[in-house]
């Protein structure tokens, strides 16, 4: 196992735009070529299914992290080099932080969301310091960025919250932050 573990958050469901999915194999693909571990949600669906597949193709490290009530549900991917079983979506998403270095947020619904903001609050709390990633295929980070923006103007976050994480406009230049991140 390398010694780089990027943890991606991204969605359960493809998307409408064929782009996302070619957007999460990229990513996938890339990781692996720059010889980083992926860690993701563990399940064989969507982008999460994608990027997962790619990684695990291009000869990555994949963990996947699965709370048992999901695998029971048969959405688990088969195969991968390493799969933890949960109790609970609370103990994945402490997996999901514990074995990161990195995160990367990909296009993703209400669980993204869910983790993401988790991820960003615990480091607005400074429960960590480790990168946070947005990667901004077809625009879909900017309501996310306006709702931070728009908090911080009406007093609810501190200036500081727009700091706590980054903005990528592709995949390609997720990667290259990835690497300089790496060091």
């Amino acid at each position: 196992m390398g010694n780089y573990s990027v943890t991606v958050f991204c969605g359960s469901s493809p998307g409408v735009d064929p782009i996302y999915a070619q957007s999460a194999r990229e990513l996938g693909v890339g990781l692996a070529g720059q010889g980083m571990n992926l860690v993701f949600g563990g399940g064989n669906v969507g982008l999460m299914g994608v990027v997962a597949g790619a990684a695990l193709g291009a000869g990555a490290h994949v963990t996947g992290i699965i709370p048992d009530f999901l695998r029971q549900r048969e959405v688990e991917f088969a195969g991968l080099s390493e799969l933890i079983v949960t109790d609970s979506m609370h103990t994945r998403k402490r997996r999901l932080f514990a074995l990161a270095d990195a995160f990367v947020v990909m296009p993703g619904g209400l669980g993204t969301f869910d983790e993401t903001i988790e991820i960003l609050t615990w480091k607005q709390l400074a429960r960590h310091d480790k990168p946070i990633i947005l990667c901004d295929v077809l625009g879909w980070a900017q309501p996310f960025i306006a709702m931070v923006n728009d908090t911080v103007a009406r007093g609810f976050a501190r200036e500081s919250a727009k700091a706590l994480f980054e903005v990528q406009p592709s995949v390609a230049e997720t990667l290259s932050r990835l690497q300089v991140l790496r060091g």
